[in-house]
């Protein structure tokens, strides 16, 4: 497929899956054996399944959470089978998120994935989430500066 094809593909992921909580766009865009790889800094991916129906539950566990969340997509690269995309997620915590109560914040969340495509499916991608970042918008940690100075540093 063609880098075109592949941006496509990877647009439709934010605008019409996550922007427009389109859930049959995930049985059009995602391969049923497609991987995810969590990456977080000083451990190794990690590694878990993301088939449409997989997806659909993470996206719903989201919304739940963040009824009004919202991705901007900064910038797409594409080369050969794969799209990288740089995006903000906008959103306010007025439901529960993963057993934590709403904490009426409002958070941007930074992002970078990288999608593979094969046969018109994204079948593996890779996420960076700017997790302390966003942990400290909900105040469920210090900000990295408190840390740092807290560290006498």
């Amino acid at each position: 497929m063609s880098v075109d094809l592949n941006k496509a593909i990877v647009a439709r992921f934010y605008e019409e899956l996550w922007n427009k909580r389109d859930m049959s766009v995930a049985d059009e865009i995602f391969a049923a054996d497609c991987v995810t790889h969590q990456l977080q800094s000083g451990t190794a991916s990690e590694e878990m399944p993301r088939s449409p129906a997989a997806t659909k539950d993470h996206v719903a566990a989201w919304v739940a959470g963040f009824p009004d969340l919202r991705f901007i997509v900064e910038q797409m690269i594409a080369e050969g089978d794969h799209v990288v995309s740089r995006s903000v997620m906008h959103g306010t915590h007025t439901g529960v998120w993963h057993g934590l109560a709403p904490t009426r914040k409002q958070v941007s969340i930074r992002m970078y994935v990288d999608h593979r495509i094969a046969d018109g499916k994204i079948v593996e991608d890779w996420v960076l989430v700017e997790a302390l970042g966003f942990f400290h918008q909900l105040e469920l940690v210090p900000s990295a500066q408190e840390i740092l100075s807290s560290a006498g540093r």
